[in-house]
């Protein structure tokens, strides 16, 4: 197979025609980078799923040696399901603004498009250690891939010195991320003609008090701000993404579903909340459902929870990166990911990586193609560290 000479665009351009949104499965786009990455002569493994739809890859250029780099990224994308997209949204398309628009240019196949296409640089380098490219499924619903590819990782290669999550910082330095966790709240009520709701418990009725309660706990976060910490916001943030239930307009409805979560700052206590969901819910809401009917439940269970980040935990990672950055501080982020599972298998890890996150999850999302650039630049400096060594 001839070995492919791309540019970080051309990558860029390939990875977005994969749909890769989380609900399918990304093995198109994980076999084409197996195949370009054995073209150049490195080995590759992958650390699939349980049904084997989806998979991880981890791929190492230079020597199997301890104190290497992991650069981290997820393959997948949320969807554009409603969005007024003004583009082909598998396409890349560069307008006169000199922004690359797409789903995921900027969250965040942008950052795996230029390391592949350095790849011939690593290679070229005679490093001294090594170059870890690590590419997860299903981040945007959870980091599933993410923590069984670093449970992999952290069993079968030599102990990383670091690890990059890329992440859009525009290419600054995050050395603090919030949590992340979310839960289903199955609300069960039981059914009434909707003129007997004497007879009934509508589940609809009852999770929209949970999102009130949630609501109002939300305002209390939000006039506790923290003042020791750059995050914006500065507190606690709470979010219900999704909402199902009833059968029919003139029915109460016997079952609605929740899926909400919450983020808590660096240094928070990540459970805190759900103890008071729990708390509440089963000391306040269900009697009251249970008194219009015995038969009335709640049941929560969890989805998914990303530890967080903290800054003093990742210093040999935060100085490396800001050398290879250019940058002279650091910065906390509300949003979630990987970074905190590899920091919680003993991997110094911060985030840097090419886009602003502002523009991820939108319609019409872009990448600046500028960031292209900064984030090669990173990647160059990271190179040369990694010959002298």
């Amino acid at each position: 197979m001839t070995a492919e000479t791309v540019t970080s665009y051309e990558m860029l351009r390939r990875l977005v025609a994969f749909d890769t949104t989380s609900r399918n499965s990304n093995l198109e786009l994980i076999d084409d980078v197996q195949a370009y990455l054995a073209a150049h002569g490195v080995e590759s493994m992958l650390v699939p799923n349980d049904d084997g739809k989806k998979a991880n890859l981890i791929a190492t250029i230079g020597p199997r040696v301890p104190g290497g780099i992991v650069l981290s990224g997820h393959t997948d994308v949320v969807p554009v399901d409603g969005q007024p997209w003004d583009t082909d949204p598998w396409t890349l398309t560069e307008k006169a603004d000199g922004n690359l628009y797409g789903r995921g240019t900027c969250d965040m196949k942008a950052f795996a498009a230029v390391v592949l296409a350095l790849v011939p640089r690593f290679k070229a380098a005679d490093l001294k250690v090594p170059v870890h490219i690590a590419l997860s499924y299903d981040e945007e619903v959870g980091c599933f891939g993410a923590m069984r590819l670093v449970e992999r990782l952290a069993a079968e290669l030599p102990r990383p010195r670091a690890c990059i999550v890329g992440e859009p910082t525009m290419m600054s330095v995050v050395n603090a991320q919030n949590t992340a966790t979310t839960f289903f709240t199955t609300f069960t009520g039981f059914e009434a003609h909707s003129s007997m709701t004497h007879l009934g418990v509508s589940a609809i009725h009852f999770a929209g008090e949970f999102i009130h309660w949630l609501n109002v706990v939300q305002d209390e976060f939000a006039a506790r701000p923290r003042t020791d910490i750059d995050l914006v916001p500065p507190h606690t943030t709470i979010n219900v993404g999704t909402i199902s239930g009833g059968t029919a307009g003139n029915i109460l409805a016997r079952e609605c579903v929740l899926l909400w979560g919450y983020r808590t700052t660096p240094g928070e206590d990540q459970w805190a909340l759900e103890r008071r969901a729990r708390a509440w819910l089963g000391e306040v809401l269900l009697p009251r459902m249970r008194a219009k009917h015995p038969a009335a439940r709640i049941e929560t269970v969890s989805r998914s929870a990303i530890p967080g980040l903290m800054p003093e935990q990742n210093e040999e990672a935060t100085q490396l990166a800001l050398a290879w950055s250019g940058g002279n501080r650091t910065h906390a982020v509300p949003y979630g990911t990987e970074a905190g599972i590899f920091r919680a298998a003993g991997i110094p890890t911060v985030i840097c990586g090419p886009g602003d996150i502002a523009q991820a999850h939108q319609p019409n999302e872009f990448l600046a193609k500028s960031q292209l650039a900064a984030c090669e630049g990173f990647m160059d400096r990271l190179i040369d560290w990694a010959r002298r060594q």
